[in-house]
C-alpha cells in the first residue's frame, strides 16, 4: 500500500487500530498505560528497546491479541512512519521481519495480516503437569553424544581464535577468589542462582521468554538438557515427534529413553504440523529447532508455531523449543522465541554457550514452565548434582559485566561477513549442479546436490583433505534420493580457505559422479 503525503483521516484511523495493543513484552517501565492511546510516539530512553524492535513489538502483539484479525492491511510505510514520528525505513524493517516470521503476507493488494490459528487461553491447567514414572523410579538414561569430528567446515563449531580468554581468565580468577573453597562442594541441583539470574535476564531482552529465574535448570550443555527432558516427561514406548532433517543429538536422546521416533518433514515454514497430526500418532514430545531449523536454515512460521502450541495441549504433549544458533542472525530483528508466544505454552525452552562461547564450556539450560517446575523440584535434586561452580559463577559474571553482549556483538559481525564470502565461494568456484540453502542466521549453509555425487561418499573421501562438512542425508532418519548434499559450517573456517577447500569439493564430487 503505498501513500504519499500526510495520512487521511481514514489512514490516521487504520494507524490508531493497528497499534492499540498491549505492549506487554516491553519493559514495565516503558509499557503505556491504561489511558495512553498507542499512537503516541514510541519511547526514545536510553533504557528503552530500538525504536525498530519497540515498534515491532506493538504489531506482534496486534496481531496475537486479535486486534489485527486476518486479512487487516497494513498501513503504508509512510503513513505509519510520520505518525510516530520515525524513519520509514524503520518502519519497512519491522514489516520485513513480519513478513520473515509469518505474521504477514505480501501481494499487489499490499501487506495483509495471516490467518493464525490461536490456541486457547486457559485460565488455569485442565490437569496437573504429567510426568515419567521412571522420575519416581530415578534411574538415569544418558544420551550419547556424537564422536568428535575436526576439520574446516565442520558445522556447530564458532570462531574459537577469536574468543576473548584473557577476559575470561579474569572472570573465572574472580570466580576462584572471591568463592574460593568453598565453591568446590555440590551446588545448587538447578544451577548457580547468580548464573540463573543472568540467563533470565539476557533472554527476556534478546529473546523474549517469558521466566523467572527458579524456572532455569542449568545442565552440562544441551544434550544433557535434552537427555533430562526424556528423563523427566516420557516413559519407554512414548512417541517424540523429531524434525526430518534434524539435529542427530535429538534422536539419540529418544532413542536412550526408549522412546518411538517419529520423524515429521520440514519445508521453507520448518516442521510441516498439519501432515504429522494428520499422519502421526500422538505425542508425548515434540522437538523443533523454530528460530533457525537445523539443519536447513527453515524459519518456523508464526502460524505453525501456533498450530504446534495447540497441538500439544490437544496431546497432552510438551515442545523441547531448541533455541539454535538464533543469537546470531545477520539481518534484521532476532527471531522472537516460541516460549513467550502464548500465556501458559508447554514449552521447555533449550539453549546452551557451546557456539557463543566455546563447546567445552559444557554450561547449557532449559527453561521449565512454572507448573511443572514445581512438580519435578524434588527429582532434579535426585538427578543434578550442581558441577562446574566456578566456571557458573564466572559465565554469570561474564554476562553480568556486558563482555558477553559485546563478544556476541563481534561474532554476529564476523559470521555475517563469512556466511557472505562462503556465498560467494560457492557462486564463484564450486563447479559442480547445487541448491544453497539457509535463511540469515547461525553458523552454517546446507548445498544440495544432486543425486549422483552420494554425499556420505563425499563426506568420507573429503576427510581426508581436511573438509569437516557433514552429510544431509546423515541428518534423516529415511533419505530418499532428494536428500542429498553437504552442510557447511562456516563459524571456524577463515574467509581464504573457501576457494581451495570448494575446488577440492568439486573436484572429488567429480570424481565420484563420473564412476
Amino acid at each position: 500500500m503505498k501513500i504519499v503525503g500526510r495520512p487521511r483521516y481514514h489512514e490516521k484511523r487504520q494507524i490508531m487500530a493497528v497499534l492499540w495493543c498491549h505492549t506487554m513484552t516491553l519493559p514495565r517501565a516503558h509499557r503505556p498505560t491504561r489511558q495512553q492511546p498507542l499512537d503516541a510516539p514510541l519511547s526514545r530512553a536510553r533504557s528503552a528497546p530500538s525504536l525498530q524492535r519497540q515498534l515491532l513489538l506493538r504489531l506482534r502483539e496486534a496481531v496475537l491479541g486479535g486486534t489485527l484479525p486476518a486479512g487487516s492491511p497494513l498501513p503504508g510505510t509512510r503513513a505509519l512512519a510520520e505518525a510516530l514520528g520515525i524513519s520509514r525505513n524503520t518502519v519497512m524493517a519491522v514489516y520485513e521481519q513480519l513478513l520473515a516470521e509469518g505474521f504477514v503476507q505480501s501481494d499487489r493488494r499490499g501487506t495483509r495480516v495471516t490467518e493464525l490459528t490461536r490456541p486457547a487461553r486457559t485460565r488455569q491447567a485442565a490437569a496437573p503437569p504429567v510426568v515419567a514414572r521412571r522420575v519416581a523410579n530415578l534411574r538415569p538414561r544418558a544420551a550419547t553424544p556424537p564422536a568428535h569430528e575436526g576439520g574446516h567446515f565442520r558445522p556447530g563449531v564458532p570462531a574459537l581464535a577469536q574468543f576473548p580468554t584473557g577476559t575470561w581468565r579474569r572472570a573465572l580468577d574472580r570466580a576462584m577468589r572471591d568463592h574460593g573453597p568453598a565453591a568446590l562442594g555440590y551446588g545448587d541441583p538447578a544451577g548457580e542462582p547468580a548464573l540463573r539470574a543472568a540467563i533470565a535476564r539476557h533472554l527476556a531482552v534478546t529473546r523474549g521468554v517469558h521466566c523467572e529465574p527458579a524456572q532455569i535448570v542449568v545442565t552440562e550443555g544441551a544434550q544433557d538438557a535434552l537427555a533430562l527432558c526424556m528423563q523427566l516427561l516420557t516413559n519407554p514406548g512414548d512417541v517424540a515427534w523429531t524434525e526430518e532433517p534434524g539435529y542427530r543429538g535429538a534422536r539419540t536422546a529418544m532413542h536412550a529413553g526408549d522412546l518411538e521416533v517419529v520423524p515429521v518433514r520440514v519445508d521453507a515454514q520448518g516442521m510441516c504440523v498439519e501432515a504429522a497430526e494428520a499422519n502421526a500418532p500422538a505425542p508425548r514430545i515434540i522437538y523443533t529447532t523454530p528460530s533457525n531449523q537445523y539443519p536447513t536454515g527453515a524459519v518456523l512460521s508464526v502460524a505453525r508455531r501456533l498450530t504446534l502450541i495447540e497441538t500439544a495441549r490437544r496431546h497432552g504433549a510438551w515442545v523441547i523449543e531448541d533455541d539454535y544458533d538464533s543469537e546470531f542472525r545477520h539481518t534484521g530483528e532476532p527471531v522472537g522465541a516460541m516460549q513467550g508466544l502464548v500465556a501458559d505454552a508447554p514449552v521447555l525452552y533449550l539453549g546452551s554457550f557451546s557456539k557463543t562461547m566455546f563447546p567445552a564450556l559444557r554450561i547449557g539450560f532449559l527453561v521449565l514452565p512454572h507448573g511443572l517446575m514445581l512438580v519435578v523440584a524434588d527429582a532434579l535434586r535426585e538427578l543434578q548434582r550442581g558441577a562446574q561452580r566456578h566456571a557458573q559463577l564466572a559465565l554469570a559474571d561474564f554476562i553480568g559485566s556486558g563482555e558477553y553482549a559485546r563478544h556476541l556483538g563481534r561474532m554476529r559481525r564476523l559470521y555475517r561477513d563469512r556466511r557472505q564470502a562462503l556465498l560467494q565461494a560457492l557462486e564463484g568456484v564450486f563447479s559442480i549442479e547445487h541448491q544453497v540453502e539457509g535463511g540469515p542466521c547461525g553458523l552454517h549453509l546446507t548445498v544440495r546436490l544432486p543425486a549422483r555425487y552420494p554425499d556420505r561418499e563425499l563426506v568420507g573421501a573429503a576427510r581426508a583433505h581436511g573438509v569437516g562438512a557433514l552429510a544431509l542425508s546423515s541428518f534423516m532418519g529415511k533419505p530418499g534420493p532428494a536428500d542429498n548434499g553437504l552442510v557447511l559450517g562456516y563459524g571456524n573456517t577463515p574467509e581464504h580457505l573457501y576457494r581451495p577447500l570448494l575446488r577440492t569439493l568439486a573436484k572429488l564430487a567429480r570424481g565420484i559422479g563420473a564412476r
